[in-house]
């Protein structure tokens, strides 16, 4: 039982200090020593876990998008209400992308360089389109919602979740003068002002 235990312990130490490592360097600029150092182990154990380095990218890859990638079509099944469904989502949306900041940059850059990680990882992540897209058709069916490309009003919604928070070192600059509770302040009240300008652009 100590055995699993201590197993399990360093699996999870393993993995927290490689995605800190990897979503500040990303993988070309990661090495495991520095993996290794940041766990408090050496490079042999590091090994013993993780062959390599792509098969722990694989795992902090994967975490990393399930993070940044909540699960938004799957909770389009709900029979909720569909403007508190949207309201939802975008605010657990931006706790996530605020508390883990790396993370958006991180998988962009990934996917640029077309990491082969990251097909896997779509493949395997149980996103289905068509439910968000069947849930928005039964809205316009049903006179609640203008007609509307399922797939603007999702990047409309994610690009302002996600920008302010990519975009923070300069907008608190700019904006807060470099002020970050006035900055926390600012993304906290965004989840009421990007959900009042999503649902007012399309209710009827």
């Amino acid at each position: 039982m100590k055995m699993t235990a201590d197993k399990e312990n360093t699996e999870e130490k393993i993995l927290e200090a490689a995605k800190e490592v990897f979503l500040e360097k990303g993988n070309d600029g990661t090495r495991m020593q520095e993996i290794a150092d940041k766990a408090g182990i050496n490079k042999s154990l590091l090994h013993y876990y993780y062959r390599s380095k792509e098969k722990l990218f694989a795992a902090v890859f994967k975490y990393a998008f399930s993070q940044f990638a909540p699960r938004i079509f799957s909770a389009f099944k709900d029979d909720e209400d569909f403007f508190a469904l949207i309201r939802n989502f975008i605010s657990v949306y931006i706790d996530i992308v605020s508390k883990n900041p790396f993370i958006p940059l991180f998988i962009i850059n990934e996917i640029n360089k077309k990491n082969t990680v990251f097909t896997n990882v779509i493949k395997m992540s149980g996103i289905n389109p068509q439910v968000f897209k069947d849930r928005i058709q039964k809205e316009i069916n049903n006179g609640k919602i203008k007609s509307i490309d399922p797939n603007q009003l999702i990047i409309n919604t994610i690009g302002m979740c996600i920008f302010p928070v990519i975009g923070r070192p300069l907008i608190q600059v700019i904006l807060f003068e470099d002020n970050k509770a006035e900055y926390d302040k600012f993304l906290e009240s965004r989840k009421t002002e990007v959900a009042d300008f999503i649902i007012n652009s399309i209710k009827i």
